[in-house]
């Protein structure tokens, strides 16, 4: 099973959520979850309901127990102490949540590697560290990645791993492989030392069996060709493709008999329906004949989307991936929809 998860998706598709509710299902029967954020959108934060993530890990929510039990979210402020790891099946595990700052990464890299102390400071006041990662974008991504790496590798005074899982919410599927693609994005900067032998660090990561790049996608023709370039894209660069994540789908309200009416506006099977439901009779200019054109426009469309929506299904099937869905929720995503699209993730299967 993989360790690092990694979320890409077009803008819009809901990439965020999806990140938080893989690592809430990811964190269960006792397992701990990191979630990382790397766009500084404080995106989880709001999904969280709690204050804007720190440049620190922090435990933002207790995840579901494996039983179905009530779920709770510990925001920041869980009383009753640290749940146990590995506690037997039925303990809910649990979130914590880092927002990576590229200063502050380079600032721990400058102390790593150099032993900068107060003079990394100074740079940084000098305006240095925001110069050094805009001229050099691929470093920027290097310390990005790098710090989810490096908590994918920590382990604790026993050995044992820090965290069973991390999820990292990253860019659009549009430069996810650039992004996550560091060596061939340093390998102008630095051919030896320790920026070299960090984003090979790095990279053996990114490319082992421990990583998975799940793409979040809509039943949509931009959406799906975006996942379907993004896939090629991840593959031909050799990194892990986990699965495609539909998100936000909607019931077929009609079934395939209805939709067919519906597609081709015939009045009087429409009309002989209206009858039938106690609506007047079927005759011209009666009620039921009067309901006829609103109620078959919006069938119309309908079934006009359901036939897109089965065309783009069977394009991202045909990537040949695991595929999940999420159902849209008419009210948005709460705290209580994300634990909820949660379950429904841990359902489909590990992922």
């Amino acid at each position: 099973m993989s360790r690092l998860h990694v979320v890409s998706g077009k803008g819009g598709t809901g990439k965020t959520t999806v990140a938080a509710a893989l690592a809430l299902a990811l964190a269960t029967e006792g397992r701990r979850t990191l979630l990382v954020e790397v766009e500084g959108r404080q995106g989880i934060a709001q999904l969280f309901e709690t204050e804007a993530l720190p440049y620190e890990e922090r435990k933002i929510a207790v995840a579901p127990a494996s039983d179905g039990a009530a779920l709770r979210a510990a925001a920041g402020t869980e009383s009753g102490g640290e749940a146990p790891r590995g506690g037997g099946r039925r303990g809910g595990g649990e979130v914590h949540a880092l927002a990576i700052d590229a200063e502050r990464a380079l600032l721990d890299y400058l102390q790593m590697f150099y032993k900068l102390g107060s003079a990394g400071r100074a740079l940084k006041k000098l305006g240095a560290i925001d110069f050094a990662t805009t001229i050099a974008p691929g470093l920027r991504d290097v310390l990005l990645t790098g710090k989810a790496c490096e908590a994918v590798r920590r382990k604790d005074k026993n050995g044992r791993f820090v965290y069973d899982a991390v999820v990292m919410d990253a860019p659009p599927t549009g430069r996810i492989t650039r992004f996550l693609n560091v060596n061939d994005e340093v390998a102008g900067l630095a051919k030896i030392g320790p920026i070299h032998n960090q984003a090979q660090a790095v990279m053996r990561v990114l490319k082992s069996p421990e990583t998975a790049v799940h793409l979040v996608t809509l039943l949509e023709e931009m959406p799906v060709q975006e996942t379907a370039d993004g896939v090629a894209e991840l593959r031909a660069a050799g990194i892990p493709v986990g699965g495609i994540v539909i998100n936000m789908t909607r019931p077929a309200l009609l079934d395939n008999g209805d939709l067919d009416i519906a597609a081709h506006g015939a009045r009087a099977g429409v009309a002989k329906a209206l009858s039938q439901a106690g609506l007047g009779g079927a005759r011209r200019g009666g009620l039921a004949d009067r309901l006829i054109d609103p109620l078959l426009e919006q069938a119309r469309e309908h079934a006009e989307r359901v036939e897109l929506e089965r065309a783009e299904y069977a394009e991202l099937t045909a990537i040949g991936l695991p595929t999940y869905e999420l159902e849209l929720l008419p009210e948005g995503v709460d705290l209580a929809g994300l634990y909820r699209l949660a379950r429904d993730l841990r359902k489909q299967g590990p992922i």
